[in-house]
């Protein structure tokens, strides 16, 4: 019997979609929806449209800035460097682009040596044409014009036309932000085009994209100042220190300022960088058709079995016939009972990777989803829910906002156990204590959690079914209130764990509490010495 299949691999990778524009379209601006009706609250900060954070400082490490705040620092910084220097606006452009933008630097490079800065940026001194001179030939078309109405040049003096001049700088603004560095066209020049040039000579189509680019290298070549990556998003975000890296724009869109993925707290950028890894290459397809698949001996392409007996043949043009167990040529074949331990060994441990990668990738996929349903629900609760149930209970927005609190713990909390799943999967083999501990707390959350998110889920709806239920709307706010701190509390420990390396892992190791009355026993007792609960 011949059977076999051959494996066509992709470069595609499915993972891919859950940080593609998809998922990041999730992260709506929901607390924007929210109008505050109670008028006593108008003049205070509005706790609705706080996002709740799990620990950290109460003060922002950060500045959101908007095109505004970054077109006026920009000019000021550009004023301040012009004064100093005693130099146009259009040099200090160029100076402040050399140094990312930093004054401080333009200053020490400028007064430290004059010369040699100018020199390196083609700030050279300016070169007049001949008083004399009646005709002039262009450099670029060769023609001859009169010396002071057609013809332009840098502070080099190399003439050329207008015209020339002009399409020089408008190719160069189309090819993109490299204009922003313009020399003169003479190649073996290195005098520099200035701002006030391209202006003078361009059309408005092209003075706007020159400005464009300006204006967005003040932020993608300054060190302390990132774009948010959010879909469609125009804010920028200034970091004052490290000290904790998810940040939050304005559009509501989270992420690490660091390395500008989805926010990760409490999982540190190496790990994100390596799990995000996984998605962009093959590694975990290999090991697969490691696990699943044999290379064919001729050809070596992967084959899967589909079928019962062991004799293989590979497909055209190959049409190699061999053996499953031991890949011997088939028409030599005769037996391959003998053991070969080294095999063996490669391709069970291929498979306990696989099922290692597995059992953590799907669960952060699940709570990734889970996440994105969530925002989509707390939109739901914002537009329609809360509302509905003010109209039946006679209650405010403000009344209501312990809801509203609740999906956003909620929102929070998925995407750290979605994190945490990718800091399991990284703990090493040897870790045992600090895998119990991990795994331990990471259940008490994730427990917590479920809890929270099905009783919001479901309470809120059948409060909208049956306004006469069972449960009365007092007992509804105070246990929701209950589970969203519990929770908070539960992930507040699981964070604190994490960041500190499950440094904790020996006070666990010595006792255990018990689920009943959390009284802490050794671990020599099976049950419960309060209240004799077994362990």
């Amino acid at each position: 019997m011949e059977s076999g299949d051959e494996i066509n691999i992709g470069s595609d990778n499915e993972v891919n979609d859950y940080y593609g524009e998809d998922a990041n379209n999730t992260d709506c601006n929901y607390d924007s929806l929210i109008k505050e009706e109670d008028s006593m609250d108008s003049d205070s900060d509005s706790p609705v449209a706080k996002r709740p954070r799990l620990e950290g400082p109460p003060d922002r490490n950060y500045t959101v800035l908007k095109q505004s705040d970054i077109r006026e620092r920009q000019e000021n910084t550009i004023a301040e460097v012009a004064t100093v220097l005693s130099v146009s606006k259009a040099v200090a452009t160029i100076l402040l682009r050399h140094y990312n933008w930093s004054a401080v630097k333009v200053h020490e490079a400028w007064f430290s040596d004059e010369d040699r800065v100018r020199k390196n940026l083609g700030l050279l001194p300016t070169i007049e044409f001949p008083l004399d001179s009646t005709e002039v030939k262009c450099g670029i078309c060769f023609d001859l014009f009169p010396t002071r109405d057609e013809i332009v040049s840098a502070a080099c003096g190399h003439p050329y036309c207008v015209e020339c001049f002009r399409g020089y700088i408008r190719t160069s603004i189309n090819d993109g932000p490299g204009c922003l560095m313009l020399r003169c066209p003479d190649m073996s020049c290195s005098a520099v085009v200035d701002r006030d040039m391209v202006n003078s000579l361009v059309f408005e189509e092209e003075k706007q994209k020159y400005s464009t680019y300006l204006y967005r290298s003040y932020v993608e070549e300054n060190k302390k100042i990132k774009w948010c990556p959010g879909p469609g998003c125009e804010y920028a975000i200034e970091f004052d220190d490290n000290q904790g890296w998810d940040v939050t724009c304005a559009c509501d869109f989270s992420f690490c300022w660091n390395c500008v993925e989805d926010a990760h707290r409490p999982v540190v950028c190496k790990t994100v960088a390596k799990w995000i890894g996984k998605d962009h290459d093959e590694s975990e397809t290999k090991t697969w058709i490691l696990a699943q698949t044999k290379p064919c001996p001729k050809c070596a392409k992967p084959i899967e079995k589909n079928a019962g007996c062991m004799h293989m043949t590979c497909n055209p043009p190959c049409n190699h016939q061999f053996c499953w167990i031991c890949l011997g040529d088939w028409r030599k074949h005769r037996k391959c009972n003998g053991y070969k331990e080294d095999k063996e060994k490669e391709v069970k441990k291929a498979k306990r990777h696989v099922k290692k990668y597995n059992h953590y990738y799907e669960r952060w996929a699940a709570n990734n989803l889970s996440r994105q349903k969530a925002v989509s629900d707390l939109r739901t609760v914002i537009t329609e829910q809360i509302e509905k149930l003010g109209e039946i209970y006679g209650k405010t927005q403000f009344q209501l906002r312990f809801i509203l609190e609740a999906w956003q713990q909620i929102v929070e909390c998925r995407r750290v156990l979605k994190w945490t799943y990718a800091y399991g999967y990284y703990l090493p083999r040897g870790e045992k204590a600090k895998k119990l501990l991990f795994e331990f707390l990471q259940g008490e959350a994730e427990a917590g959690l479920e809890r929270l998110h099905e009783y919001a889920e479901k309470e809120v709806r059948q409060f909208l079914k049956d306004p006469e239920g069972s449960v009365n709307f007092e007992e509804f706010e105070l246990k929701l209130k209950s589970l969203t701190g519990i929770t908070k509390n539960y992930f507040e420990k699981l964070v604190r764990a994490l960041e500190n390396g499950l440094s904790e892992v020996q006070t666990f190791i010595e006792y255990w509490n018990c689920d009943l009355c959390t009284f802490a026993n050794s671990w020599k007792n099976v049950t419960c010495e309060m209240c004799q609960t077994h362990q």
